[in-house]
């Protein structure tokens, strides 16, 4: 497996916005409102990538998972990890976030940040195997009930 720093001479948008739909997919009827990954369009996926710290995870050519990571004033937001379902247990979450630390290191922040639905508890569950603690919870317009818990992780 081979870890790439997404930038502006990646040229394979279709494939990673596949993935990143083929990985949330399992959220569907589960979560409410529905992921943002909906939302993402290969223009859409060009500007992310512009804007933000991006790698994947290759094997065997094939894209198997990502990370998007934003400079904060006091952490590294993390959004958009996503493994492709066949390549979950095979430690590319890990790696994925070994990146982001090693960024966030570079970059002189405390902290990783990152938002998981409510209802996707087995996501709570791996995340505070990782290291994250629960800091918090937030609501998406509209919504008057949390939708969201924040998690962070202090290096």
């Amino acid at each position: 497996m081979q870890i790439l720093r997404i930038d502006e001479a990646f040229n394979r948008h279709d494939e990673l916005l596949a993935l990143i739909l083929h990985a949330f997919a399992y959220m569907d009827g589960r979560i409410a409102p529905p992921s943002s990954a909906h939302a993402l369009s290969v223009e859409s996926l060009r500007q992310k990538i512009a804007d933000e710290i991006a790698f994947a995870v290759s094997d065997g050519g094939r894209l198997v998972g990502c990370i998007f990571c934003k400079p904060e004033i006091d952490c590294l937001y993390i959004g958009k990890l996503a493994v492709s379902p066949e390549a979950q247990g095979k430690g590319i979450g890990r790696q994925l976030l070994a990146e982001a630390e090693a960024t966030a290191r570079e970059l002189k922040l405390p902290a990783l940040r990152l938002l998981t639905r409510v209802e996707l508890v087995d996501n709570h569950r791996t995340f505070a195997a990782w290291g994250f603690t629960e800091t918090g919870t937030k609501c998406h317009p509209g919504f008057t009930r949390p939708t969201a818990i924040e998690m962070r992780k202090t290096l």
